[in-house]
């Protein structure tokens, strides 16, 4: 086994074991994101979901991006054809961020210095429900390996958040009932 499959591996132990100490997403979300960025050697990483519609990608969690690209403005679906096409299922890989069509904002990747992109798929039960970003500062294509680590974090990424949704959809039941119940027996 090489060092690099080495380091992967226990990349993603530590995600594993992030996913498995808290049910709080941005704690865990971001964890993912800051061993993404570390293990592929990238600038950062960001996690975004889709919004209700399935129009607008919301900020989830990034690592290693500034405050000012991240307000750079809303991604909308529509007008990002790299979320358009990860969003079918697929890894897309960027070379030039500044100069490619496919990026919603060229001079917003030029200014924070970002060059190469690959987006891949959240995807949970057949849904695509958001895109983990990985970001380079230099022209960079990524291998078959790294791709198929990077898959397999985007993965457990979109586990973490349905686990989150589904915590967090019990716990409002549980109030819901538990105030109801208080207000049967006054």
């Amino acid at each position: 086994m090489s060092e690099q499959e080495c380091a992967y591996y226990r990349s993603l132990y530590e995600v594993a074991m992030c996913i498995n100490s808290s049910l709080e997403p941005a704690t865990v979300l971001h964890s993912i994101a800051e061993q993404a960025t570390k293990s592929l050697a990238a600038k950062a990483c960001s996690i975004r979901l889709l919004d209700r519609q399935g129009k607008t990608l919301l900020a989830g969690t990034s690592h290693g991006l500034s405050k000012g690209y991240l307000r750079k403005g809303t991604i909308e679906v529509a007008k990002s054809r790299i979320d358009q096409e990860t969003l079918t299922g697929k890894v897309v890989q960027i070379k030039d961020a500044g100069s490619d069509p496919m990026f919603q904002y060229p001079d917003a990747a030029r200014e924070e210095g970002i060059a190469s992109v690959m987006a891949l798929p959240l995807t949970v039960d057949g849904r695509h429900i958001g895109v983990m970003r990985l970001y380079c500062s230099n022209i960079r294509e990524f291998s078959q390996s790294e791709i198929n680590f990077a898959t397999a974090i985007a993965n457990l990424s979109a586990m973490a958040i349905e686990n989150a949704r589904l915590h967090q959809a019990l716990r409002t039941d549980y109030e819901l009932l538990t105030a109801y119940e208080y207000t049967m027996h006054e």
